[in-house]
């Protein structure tokens, strides 16, 4: 137990150098710290991340509207519904969707063909409590022709699941899309999703990010119809009325335009956009590039279009509809219209992130100042401090020299967790700061068991060397079936937490494993150096 081979030296002091240099860019200046991620970009140059509790911003709770998409969904059933018996030939009457389900009769001779036909629509939704697959849609006809497709709640499940994931990855695209935010987007019980922003003084920003669909959507225009015929609503079927900006600045109108209801293209065919000029009238644009499958089918619609009008359609606003002048075959394009260079990027930020599944409302926002934020870290800094110079101060007088060895372990701990902490980018809250003062009491539990050991086995006559070996080898048991219970503990807050819950047990798994490290491997070799310094015939523990 005293003899320590030179690997385990060399990386046990690689271990304390890694928490020294990336602990170290919470004590230095701005300057240092730019000026390190300017020239050794290897060595880590970034602070620890604060949470919104610490370095204020703003909090904003988004209840997702499921059922929405539960209508959405049995919406898009009749028209499955509707194709596959057009497909088999099956007579049908009174297709129509309800609340929870689409009805229709078909023709009583085709009662089993259709049966077969309806059920093939029916798709696995998870297993149910059995463990038998279960279906998105009970599907039963009767005898008279009458069939309906029932959501199942594994179906309305499946959808919920899906919208939420869904909505929280397009939520962190569209807030923070190169990732340097540290947000906080996370779902909260089964229809809402909680987003903190630290930094951000302005929920609203968050909200219109939040609450727009942005679903674009590309159709053909329809210019056949009169202005009378527009003013009376007299339509052709398959199109839709809708209004176009049409002029810029104090000159913009609005005007009714006719679309057709046909979808051409998709905004999931979209590649990317991204806001910039026009290089000939210097007004902000859209551009936007389609993927593959997008740009073949743009450039057929522009090859057998030339000369027809194509409206590009945000949300049922009309934003631009030109004129094709000439087919397009390069997959690319632009979109104009009457907004500024920063509503362009931001409309490419909601295109780039895609459309929300379902929509968002914000039922929750607020703030949270600076100032208060600046007074948790002082509170936290206090904390911490008084923490340390108590347990320092007991281990000192407790144990003397073997408590100034104690002490320097515990130092260590705190640097390698605090290192740690900002190499992985957790983002430290004010129940991480709770844990992290915590953790100090904790690191020196090892130590005082080992202590309380070799005072133990000097008492029953062992020599110095005997009892230190005893001390650290008879203590380790009881150590790690602590350290076990802790980080269990600790596991089981982060998986079944959320939020200021999660915070605290990142950091408390964390400390129980650095003050392991530390109170065993860091402070046994510096006793085994202490003895190697100079042959000891007694101990002052």
């Amino acid at each position: 137990m005293l003899i320590f081979q030179p690997w385990k030296i060399i990386l046990i002091l690689g271990v304390c150098l890694f928490g020294l240099l990336t602990a170290a860019p919470n004590a230095m200046p701005h300057a240092w710290r730019t000026w390190l991620g300017t020239n050794i970009p290897i060595i880590p140059h970034r602070p620890v991340t604060l949470g919104l509790d610490l370095q204020g911003g703003s909090y904003v709770l988004f209840e997702a509207q499921v059922e929405t998409a539960v209508k959405d969904r049995l919406q898009g059933l009749v028209d499955e519904v509707r194709a596959a018996l057009r497909k088999a030939r099956i007579t049908y009457t009174g297709l129509s969707a309800a609340p929870d389900h689409v009805s229709v009769r078909v023709d009583t001779a085709k009662i089993e063909e259709a049966r077969t036909i309806l059920r093939a629509l029916a798709q696995p939704a998870g297993a149910s409590f059995t463990g038998v697959s279960a279906s998105d849609y009970d599907v039963r006809i009767n005898p008279d022709g009458t069939a309906s497709l029932t959501m199942t709640n594994a179906g309305r499940e499946q959808i919920r699941s899906s919208a939420m994931s869904q909505s929280v990855e397009i939520l962190r695209k569209r807030i923070d899309p190169d990732g340097t935010k540290e947000v906080t987007i996370q779902p909260q019980g089964s229809e809402r999703i909680i987003v903190q922003v630290p930094g951000e003084n302005d929920p609203a920003k968050i909200i219109k990010l939040g609450s727009t669909a942005a679903k674009l959507t590309f159709h053909m225009v329809d210019d056949t119809v009169s202005p009378q015929d527009i003013e009376a609503k007299r339509l052709p079927p398959g199109t839709k009325l809708l209004q176009e900006t049409v002029g810029r600045g104090v000159n913009a109108r609005t005007a009714p335009i006719v679309i057709k209801e046909r979808v051409v293209i998709a905004g999931d065919m979209l590649k990317r956009a991204m806001g910039s000029f026009d290089s000939s009238t210097q007004m902000p644009i859209i551009q936007f590039e389609f993927n593959p499958i997008g740009a073949r089918r743009f450039a057929d619609i522009t090859k057998t279009n030339v000369g027809r009008r194509f409206a590009a359609v945000l949300d049922d606003k009309v934003i631009t509809a030109p004129n094709i002048r000439s087919p397009i075959l390069g997959g690319s394009g632009q979109i104009e219209g009457d907004f500024t260079i920063e509503e362009a990027n931001e409309t490419a930020v909601l295109l780039n992130s895609g459309a929300l599944p379902v929509a968002l409302a914000a039922v929750e926002q607020r703030t949270v100042g600076a100032e208060l934020g600046q007074d948790s870290i002082d509170a936290g800094q206090y904390a911490a401090a008084g923490g340390l110079i108590l347990v320092a101060g007991f281990m000192l007088l407790q144990y003397r020299l073997f408590g100034l060895l104690a002490d320097i372990a515990l130092l260590m701990n705190m640097i390698l967790l605090l290192g740690i902490i900002t190499a992985i980018g957790a983002t430290l809250t004010l129940p991480g700061i709770a844990a992290f003062v915590l953790t100090m009491g904790m690191a020196v539990d090892a130590n005082v068991l080992i202590y309380e050991r070799i005072r133990e086995e000097q008492a029953n006559g062992k020599s110095v060397m005997a009892a230190i070996d005893s001390g650290f080898s008879r203590a380790m048991s009881t150590i790690m079936d602590a350290n076990a219970t802790h980080v269990l503990a600790g596991l089981i807050l982060l998986a079944v937490g959320s939020g200021p819950v999660r915070g605290f047990a990142v950091v408390f798994v964390l400390g129980v494993i650095t003050s392991f490290f530390t109170s065993i491997f860091v402070t046994r070799l510096q006793v085994v150096t202490w003895l190697k310094a100079r042959r000891r015939t007694a101990l002052s523990i």
